[in-house]
């Protein structure tokens, strides 16, 4: 009786234990398959950070995909990276991609892009770039981006237009992009350290520069998820500070509401403050000698607003791309977007 209750607990022991493995194996198969779902969120959100939407005629590609990291973190590579908007006209191409999270929260995603890249436009335009690094972390939201931060080290550009043949170089120390959903709103915010810009066939070389900008665009939160597929025409927001620094404490600030009309031109009513009038005036009369008088006559216009003072705070009005300088003075047109 004893040898039988002992075969019988044996039996039963050995039941047991072939469900726990049976148990771990559809564990361990569900846990794989949610893994490898996880790697296609990281794919789909860092390509529509790249610039891929999800509406009709703009795609993304990762050429020569493969997966790491299996079982406690996501790892995805790609030897090549397209993103073609038909609908605009625009086509980019990266070169090797690298991107990671970790299991538990495969919606937080580091990533980083090897140089160079290049972007083309049906109108003739073509970008190539190239730099020391670029690293960016996001927050994903659904499969689109609720959050993101990108920053560039060592950037190089080269613009040129096929059409009008104009072209320029483009470089910069150090640039951050940082963009968030607010709510409905979209905040953005700048920074640029030490730029140059060498323009084709221009006189003189433009100063270098740092610049920063923060901006929220009202109801425009969807244009980081993708849900917004009506681009900036039509939006409206706040420049809150937008600053350009050429060095001795020569610095213009811009900062006002705007907004873009369905044309793409843009409106706004802005402040704008110099500080060191002259010593722009000096710079920019450097840097294009052929508008020596205007900007003569500019600076003592400036230098009489700030009561012969070195500072001057102005109003500069945008009336569907036409701008002026206290609502009198011509300045430009600047084209619709």
């Amino acid at each position: 009786m004893a040898a039988s209750s002992q075969s019988v607990a044996s039996g039963k022991g050995k039941r047991l234990w072939l469900v726990g493995l049976g148990l771990l194996a559809i564990l361990a198969g569900l846990y794989a398959g949610g893994w490898y779902y996880a790697t296609s969120v990281v794919k789909t959100t860092v390509l529509k950070a790249l610039g891929q939407q999800n509406n009709a005629g703009i795609s993304g590609e990762c050429g020569d995909m493969a997966f790491s990291g299996f079982p406690f973190a996501i790892g995805l590579s790609c030897a090549k990276v397209t993103v073609d908007n038909q609908t605009r006209g625009i086509s980019t191409t990266f070169s090797s991609l690298q991107a990671s999270a970790p299991v538990y929260q495969p919606n937080h995603i580091g990533w980083k892009l090897q140089s160079p890249a290049e972007l083309h436009t049906t109108q003739g335009l073509t970008v190539s770039a190239a730099w020391t690094d670029l690293q960016s972390n996001l927050v994903a939201k659904g499969r689109g981006v609720e959050q993101s931060q990108t920053v560039i080290d060592g950037l190089k550009a080269n613009i040129v237009s096929s059409v009008t043949g104009q072209g320029a170089d483009v470089t910069a120390d150090h640039t951050e992009l940082h963009a968030r959903q607010n709510g409905n709103d979209l905040e953005l915010a700048l920074g640029i350290e030490n730029a140059t810009a060498v323009i084709k066939d221009f006189p003189q070389a433009l100063p270098s520069a740092s610049t920063s900008a923060n901006i929220t665009l009202t109801d425009k939160a969807g244009l980081l998820d993708g849900s917004d597929r009506n681009g900036m025409r039509g939006a409206a927001g706040t420049l809150h500070q937008a600053v350009i620094d050429i060095g001795d404490g020569r610095v213009m600030t811009l900062s006002g509401p705007f907004n873009f009309d369905d044309e793409g031109f843009l409106s706004g009513q802005f402040k704008l403050e110099i500080n060191q009038i002259e010593p722009w005036g000096d710079s920019l009369t450097a840097t294009l000698p052929a508008a020596k008088n205007i900007i003569k006559t500019a600076t003592k216009m400036l230098k009489a607003l700030a009561n012969g003072g070195s500072k001057v705070s102005v109003d500069l009005t945008a009336d569907r791309g036409r701008l002026s300088l206290s609502g009198f003075i011509p300045l430009g047109k600047i084209p619709p977007i």
